[in-house]
């Protein structure tokens, strides 16, 4: 079941985007460290309720499904209420929910500008002050899902690229702006899982030639970053931690 020895048994996370993918290993990963977990989803709903079934057959009562499109006016708020509802805490507010597409310039319409910025820099911002006072009262963290191309832009996708950078400015003032109670991190994962349109090989294989381990890493890897960050770092804030197996070092 894990180290509880840092203090994470019987804490609460919120982890949004927790059905599928680098989410779920998420999900797995605070849940090992005895956590109680609030899984927020979207559309992945057979996922998210298979997840939910394995991790409270191990542990009862340990994960929370909440169902939510983070975008509607007075969700966030909402969704918040009813973790507290359930748990009467909230200690580790994880942003994971993304949305990810290629935005050429030229095709770029004032709708995907807002979906994209949308879900990726303006649901961060407002679901953190939503659960700022709550996590404030546990001295508790957020850790932002960023991306290197938030540091390092994406050919053909300016309006994401763009988005992930402010999510990493974002980290940085909510570090100011929340600190000393609590602590603002985020992730920043590289070559981890292929978009789900997928890609051909000659395309992985140039991406991960551009690594320094010239390999592609697993959602397990962000997911061991996102719990080092919540169960270990107590003297780290305003950081993004690239999970990117070097690519950031390589010109």
């Amino acid at each position: 079941m894990g180290d509880y020895t840092q203090g994470l048994a019987g804490k609460v996370a919120l982890v949004t985007g927790g059905a599928q993918r680098i989410g779920a290993a998420i999900v797995r990963a605070l849940h090992a460290q005895g956590m109680q977990v609030a899984l927020h989803y979207r559309r992945s709903r057979v996922p998210a309720e298979a997840l939910a079934a394995e991790l409270n057959a191990a542990r009862s009562g340990s994960v929370a499904l909440f169902q939510a499109e983070l975008l509607v006016n007075g969700r966030l708020e909402r969704l918040v209420e009813k973790v507290l509802g359930q748990w009467g805490r909230l200690d580790v507010l994880v942003n994971n929910a993304s949305s990810f597409y290629p935005t050429p310039i030229g095709s770029v319409t004032a709708e995907v500008w807002e979906e994209l910025v949308g879900v990726n820099l303006k649901v961060p911002f407002l679901l953190c002050q939503a659960a700022a006072p709550h996590l404030r009262a546990s001295r508790g963290c957020i850790v932002n899902l960023a991306d290197i191309h938030g540091l390092r832009p994406l050919q053909d996708h300016v309006v994401y690229s763009v988005a992930k950078a402010g999510l990493v400015m974002l980290t940085r003032a909510l570090a100011r702006d929340l600190g000393p109670e609590v602590r603002v991190n985020a992730v920043a994962p590289g070559a981890i899982l292929w978009p789900e349109g997928g890609l051909d090989e000659v395309t992985r294989q140039r991406i991960l030639s551009r690594t320094a381990l010239k390999r592609q890493g697993e959602p397990e890897d962000v997911a061991r970053a996102v719990t080092y960050l919540t169960r270990d770092a107590d003297y780290v804030t305003g950081q993004v931690l690239p999970v990117d197996g070097g690519r950031t070092v390589i010109a």
